[in-house]
């Protein structure tokens, strides 16, 4: 298959988006914590790059933030903006929908890199998954928080379906462009559902 042409710009900033609000949410966790600046930084880098970092191991890519300052910097920024914030002025769920952002974003950006790396269709879809959700399980284990994997709204299947619909669309011969706003906004907005309204799938109860 040949890989999707995709507009460099725009994937460099939906990249980059993805990095911001999954660092804003690390530092957050970290201000629930109640922790110092550098465990604020710590967390914001490690969810920030985590999923790409895994996602470059395996689809033989140049890991992505080792040869630029950019995207440690903005997961810098991201801890310092979050630790100049008072209590107040963070709402009570910001955490959930930063996450919810970064979680669409990077399962959009994750499948269509694997794709332009020649990864076949299926795990190009996984790498979208895997982009998304492998930072925010990181924080969570790193903070002894019960994963966000295990909360019974709906999270990996917000990423499936952005990744899915980006690998799709993409085979069907959609504009890249477009093809990553439909699947991002379709991925964001079932999670916000899912947020809003708890949303989930039905448990194993046998």
């Amino acid at each position: 298959m040949t890989p999707p042409a995709i507009i460099p710009d725009a994937l460099v900033l939906l990249d980059y988006i993805g990095i911001a609000v999954f660092a804003v949410s690390g530092a957050l966790l970290a201000a629930e914590k109640k922790q110092t600046l550098v465990t604020f930084i710590f967390f914001a880098v490690v969810t920030g790059i985590g999923g790409g970092t895994m996602r470059d191991l395996l689809i033989g890519a140049p890991v992505f933030w080792v040869h630029t300052n950019a995207t440690l910097l903005i997961c810098i920024g991201a801890a310092l903006g979050v630790w100049t914030l008072s209590r107040k002025a963070i709402a009570d769920r910001a955490l959930l929908w930063f996450d919810a952002i970064g979680l669409a974003a990077y399962a959009t950006y994750g499948a269509s890199k694997a794709l332009t790396f020649g990864v076949a269709p299926v795990p190009a879809f996984a790498m979208g998954v895997m982009t998304a959700c492998v930072g925010g399980i990181i924080r969570d284990v790193l903070a002894n928080e019960p994963s966000i994997l295990m909360r019974p709204e709906l999270y990996v299947t917000a990423a499936a379906l952005a990744s899915g619909l980006f690998v799709g669309l993409s085979l069907a011969g959609a504009p890249p462009t477009l093809a990553a706003l439909v699947a991002g906004l379709a991925g964001f907005s079932l999670r916000g559902a899912a947020i809003a309204r708890g949303l989930s799938l039905p448990a194993y109860n046998r």
